[in-house]
């Protein structure tokens, strides 16, 4: 062993940590003071009341016992001895072995975690190696790292698959806490946890397993496009959705009715809930799992990609006392995502703010959320009444569906709350022909409606793999940029293993904002047509979708035909 823990009681951790970090006196002598009390290391104590971070702690007792500290480890450096080794014991003491620079090195944690450092280098039969320090996440995910990609190829998996399989599916109810842990052998248990931690891994929004007469299929939506990634034999189609559906507590022996349910799953470090949907068709049963990770931190608006000048007007929008602000656009352009970053943006102990939601997506802190049940007889309409009562400051209606919950949002607007929904059309000034079409009259739409925000999602291109070319002309001109304009550089999507050979990776938003100002109202007094107020509306200075997408094709963050594709031009 090279690095030999011969430093103890040569320097005293306190002094060390007053060296590296300003810590004064008294947090040392309080330290001491739980120590002599309770008993622990000082450094641990110190650590826990949040005197110094892990980094210091690591530095300093890296110094004390002459040890190296790493913050970068690779999972492949380590393969070769992790697998051959439990995840659960390297997890459990914290530890990762692993080969750098022609020599064995043990990551720990702890370095006075002798008897599990002793046994591992026993089994792996190391003499000559080097113990370093390293952060518990650093080594936690390189653990990850190898035993994501240790899990047996999909088509292995398939192959040990056959139609007795689903006497282990009823053997195998409860679902691992964490899936790469999960051992169990049963061919249908293993390829759904593959199939589960892959689409995690891939950044995938949904999967869909779909049977058709000779085959089935599982497809991954990523950045909003549907992807093929297994095909498994048509024989085994029913014992994979028996498993998926006994993880969401469905009902096996009901396959002629839609049925919908929930599974909480734990991939790495990553808890991740999975909304499922079930319908019979004519080939079987097809399953849609929605993936939601419960570990993302909820956006900020200034994390969305609003151009500078929106995100002034939409902030400034957003903390008025009254009104409605609307969000349109298609289902799965981002529009719960930006309602959400608003309802944190002003959200503060002193404003009351309730939401009524299908279904409750993401959970937070300050905020009242009631998710819609239709079965019990909870629309949004019926639960609007309801919040309205418990005196909200501000309101957030998941989506305007008819014209019952429109009168009521109108009329809580009107009586001094702060309203936010969302609708289903193409663009902000289709919102308003929408509401009239609804049975809203123009004197409530301009009197109510503070304003409306159209959105779409444009992938974004791998920053490692795009590559550049010369536009003509024209281009400028269908994107509704100005002629006279200089023809820019702009970027095309290539394909590298960083972005699965698409050329993309992740999504941002492009967006035009109808602020009802006196011009607007005046023009909505006299017509409900779309095309006359985005008319009016782009004279008076309001960019487009078109054109917000095409200064972002322009910085190189998408490709032309990306904002094509997603503003249907």
């Amino acid at each position: 062993m090279k690095a030999e823990v011969t430093g103890i009681g040569l320097e005293r951790i306190g002094a060390i940590l007053k060296e590296i970090c300003p810590l004064p006196e008294e947090a040392v002598n309080l330290a001491l003071a739980v120590q002599g009390e309770k008993g622990g290391r000082l450094g641990e104590i110190l650590r826990h009341q949040n005197r110094i971070s892990e980094a210091q702690l690591l530095s300093a007792l890296g110094r004390q016992f002459g040890m190296a500290v790493v913050t970068d480890i690779g999972s492949d450096d380590g393969a070769e001895f992790c697998r051959q080794l439990s995840i659960q014991f390297l997890k459990r003491h914290t530890l990762f072995p692993f080969r750098s620079d022609g020599g064995d090195r043990l990551a720990v944690n702890d370095p006075l975690n002798f008897s599990p450092m002793d046994d591992l280098c026993r089994f792996l039969g190391w003499t000559d190696y080097e113990v370093v320090l390293a952060p518990k996440a650093v080594i936690v995910a390189a653990i990850n790292g190898v035993y994501e990609d240790q899990g047996d190829a999909a088509d292995q998996v398939i192959r040990g698959m056959n139609d007795d399989d689903t006497e282990h599916i009823l053997s195998e109810i409860e679902a691992a806490s964490d899936l790469l842990e999960d051992t169990s052998d049963a061919p249908t248990v293993k390829f759904v946890n593959l199939m589960l931690s892959q689409a995690v891994r891939s950044g995938a929004s949904d999967i869909h397993l779909e049977p058709f007469q000779r085959s089935f299929t599982v497809r991954y939506r990523i950045d909003g496009i549907l992807y093929d990634t297994f095909s498994p034999p048509k024989h085994i189609q029913s014992a994979i959705i028996s498993r998926i559906k006994i993880m969401a507590n469905l009902d096996i022996a009901e396959k002629r009715l839609p049925q919908d349910g929930r599974i909480e799953i734990r991939i790495a470090d990553k808890n991740v809930d999975l909304r499922v949907s079930t319908i019979p068709i004519s080939f079987g049963e097809r399953v849609v799992l929605r993936l939601l990770d419960k570990s993302t931190v909820l956006s900020k608006l200034t994390s969305l990609g609003m151009p500078p000048t929106l995100l002034d007007r939409f902030t400034g929008l957003i903390h008025q006392s009254h009104g409605i602000v609307l969000v349109t656009g298609p289902t799965g352009s981002g529009k719960t995502t930006t309602l959400y970053a608003a309802l944190a943006t002003i959200s503060k102990p002193d404003i009351n703010i309730l939401t009524i939601e299908d279904p409750v997506e993401y959970r937070f802190d300050g905020i009242g959320q009631m998710q819609v049940n239709v079965k019990a007889g909870l629309t949004f309409a019926n639960g609007l009444r309801s919040l309205v009562r418990q005196d909200p400051d501000v309101i957030m209606i998941g989506e305007i569906r008819d014209l019952e919950t429109a009168k009521i949002a109108i009329q809580s607007a009107l009586t001094g709350h702060l309203v936010f929904s969302t609708l289903h059309t193409n663009d902000s000034a289709s919102a308003v022909t929408r509401l009239h079409d609804m049975g809203i009259e123009s004197f409530l739409i301009t009197s109510a409606v503070n304003a409306i925000l159209a959105q779409r999602l444009v992938r974004t291109l791998c920053p490692l793999c795009k590559e550049a070319y010369q536009p003509d002309r024209q281009i400028l001109a269908r994107l509704g940029l100005p002629e006279s304009l200089e023809p820019p550089v702009l970027y095309r999507e290539k394909g590298c293993a960083s972005c699965l050979q698409t050329g993309y990776r992740g999504r941002a938003g492009i967006y035009e904002l109808l602020p009802m100002d006196d011009e607007v109202k005046a023009l909505i007094l006299q017509t409900s047509d779309a095309t006359t107020i985005k008319q009016l509306a782009m004279a008076r200075g309001m960019q487009s979708l078109l054109q917000n997408g095409g200064h972002k094709a322009i910085d190189g963050l998408t490709t032309v035909a990306e904002v094509f594709r997603v503003t249907q031009q």
